[in-house]
């Protein structure tokens, strides 16, 4: 009987493995002194993070409007997909953290005013934070981001400031901030009516990933790696393609994906196997 138990064990023991699962801890709080409050965040640890000592590369999740730390968990089902690319073998265990951008003001940029400054409570509380607590590898090459809609915002503006920290960037159906000084009277209208013109010209400059690229320095165009997804029905689609349209014509190296879909959990479920695809590849040094 002993030996018939140890073979079972043995036969079984591929799928115990196989069977892992990582963990999402999804109502974390790390205090701002830039923003004066506690904010929240979610993290995702691979399947063997608590059994090993090794450090792990991290992807940046950013939610989209109207949803907060536990969009990517509740309904990106991140959990489920991460397990499953990692365990498959088409991604590399990583660490996924998930910050809240909806707590008092939503976005992830600081205000034209500069009386709120959540991208520096980004780069300089919150990252620094996340890799001291958890066993995260700092350099550029095992950091990538990602995320949809407003996050997809956030991602094109942060790999765009700061390319020097970033291998891999996704952004998905991605809100890409105002086409031309013309559309900042629209965005004067929600929120910004204490700015000055001199202040509304340079949030253009800053925040639109049009006039970014199209203003890109020489070096910096093979900084990082792009993935640029956006649903053949999504409302956001101009953006996105004149992004695209330009990144071509500047000679910005990309990859660009039009799928059959809209604005939806549907097609972000299934973008996010992909990215998680191509973010491991830098990771591994291809």
């Amino acid at each position: 009987m002993k030996i018939k138990n140890i073979l079972l064990v043995l036969f079984l023991l591929p799928a115990l493995t196989y069977a892992q699962t990582g963990k999402v801890f999804d109502n974390l709080t790390v205090y701002s002194e830039i923003l004066k409050m506690d904010r929240k965040f979610a993290i995702y640890l691979p399947p063997d993070y608590e059994s090993s000592e090794r450090s792990y590369p991290v992807l940046y999740l950013l939610h989209g409007a109207g949803d907060d730390q536990t969009g990517w968990v509740q309904f990106g089902e991140v959990l489920h997909i991460a397990d499953q690319a990692i365990n498959e073998g088409s991604a590399t265990p990583m660490i996924i953290v998930m910050p809240d951008a909806n707590t008092g003001r939503r976005g992830y940029f600081n205000s034209p005013t500069g009386d709120w400054r959540y991208e520096d409570f980004f780069f300089e509380e919150l990252m620094p934070y996340v890799e001291k607590t958890y066993r995260i590898k700092s350099e550029k090459t095992f950091r990538a981001i990602s995320g949809l809609s407003m996050g997809g915002g956030g991602t094109f503006m942060y790999a765009l400031h700061h390319p020097e920290l970033f291998s891999s960037a996704c952004p998905l159906s991605a809100s890409c901030g105002p086409l031309s000084m013309e559309e900042m009277d629209r965005y004067r209208q929600r929120g910004m009516q204490d700015a000055t013109d001199e202040q509304i010209e340079a949030y253009f400059k800053k925040h639109s990933a049009l006039y970014l690229v199209n203003n890109m320095p020489e070096d910096q165009k093979k900084a990082v790696r792009w993935f640029i997804d956006c649903g053949d029905d999504d409302f956001l689609f101009e953006g996105n393609s004149m992004v695209h349209i330009a990144m071509r014509k500047n000679e910005i190296p990309h990859e660009y994906r039009v799928r059959q879909g809209g604005h939806t959990w549907t097609y972000w479920r299934a973008s996010l196997p992909v990215v998680l695809s191509f973010i491991s590849d830098a990771f591994h040094q291809y």
